[in-house]
């Protein structure tokens, strides 16, 4: 079954929590139902503890998607992660949300404004291996629980291009499982569809938001940040950019699971209700000449 869902991004922004700071919560909600939103992944201003999410969730009509956990596993074992993702596991677990959004976040820079992406890190060859090892383990640890890990690739990170995914992917275990986002594969210079098609049988989530070209080759030729970007408008719902989503959906003919819009945008320029509502029509739309079934 496909459902599609939408992160609160699109209304707030978590990296930069002045973004949409204004956006109350309950609104996100009200427009995110009255679009066709089945479920919400987690934001800054949710709630994370069950006893306190749950009513407002509930209120809505709306289910619990997932939600991102950063990771550190170049810098500690998978023992000392799963034990500091405890409390973020235990709240999936009581909505009953199938994955978990992994993103390693050392050293990363997608949520410092000063520092443009060039200076995103790199791993060393020990870091790779450490890190690789670690993931697999914390894969298999949340196995255990039920939940799945969906590698969530990101521009200022460590794992960013294709050829990163990649490694990564050559070099960790079946339980580590790909967050394809179209995106961050676009503006990294890969085809999602592309990727799509590689790692179909491995892909578990997926997020979908657009990208304006032009925006990311300024970003490129004047050394922006991600955030600087965020803000000149990088990022669109899908549909209002260069992303051929019929394509990625082709490449994905067995995909069950969520669709996610997470579309990081200033809501100033971009009206949250107006935009996601753009995205869901069009989502909709390629979902069926890609020959998705909902």
């Amino acid at each position: 079954m496909i459902r599609i869902g939408a992160n609160p991004i699109c209304w707030s922004n978590d990296d930069m929590q002045e973004i949409g700071g204004d956006i109350p919560l309950e609104q996100c909600l009200t427009e995110a139902k009255a679009i066709g939103i089945e479920g919400m992944e987690l934001g800054n201003k949710f709630p994370h503890k069950a006893a306190e999410l749950r009513p407002i969730l509930e209120a809505h009509g709306l289910d619990l998607v997932s939600g991102w956990y950063s990771t550190f596993l170049i810098e500690r074992d998978a023992e000392s992660e799963f034990a500091a993702a405890r409390p973020h596991i235990d709240l999936l677990k009581a909505f009953g949300c199938k994955v978990l959004i992994a993103a390693e976040c050392t050293r990363t820079v997608h949520g410092t404004k000063s520092a443009p992406l060039s200076s995103r890190p790199e791993m060393s060859e020990t870091e790779w291996a450490h890190f690789n090892t670690g993931l697999t383990k914390f894969a298999d640890f949340l196995a255990d629980e039920g939940l799945t890990l969906v590698y969530h690739h990101h521009m200022g990170t460590v794992i960013q291009t294709e050829d990163e995914i990649d490694r990564m992917m050559a070099s960790t275990g079946p339980a580590v499982k790909l967050l394809l986002d179209t995106g961050h594969l676009t503006w990294a210079g890969a085809d999602p569809a592309e990727v799509a098609r590689r790692y179909h049988d491995r892909i578990a989530h997926v997020h979908t938001k657009d990208v304006r070209l032009d925006v990311a080759q300024e970003a490129a030729e004047k050394d922006w940040s991600f955030l600087d970007s965020v803000l000149a408008g990088v990022y669109t719902v899908p549909g209002d950019g260069s992303v051929d989503y019929v394509s990625v959906f082709k490449a994905l003919p067995n995909y069950s699971g969520w669709v996610v819009i997470e579309a990081e945008q200033d809501p100033v320029k971009a009206p949250p209700a107006q935009y996601v509502k753009m995205g869901f029509d069009n989502l909709t739309r390629f979902m069926a000449e890609a020959g998705w079934k909902r």
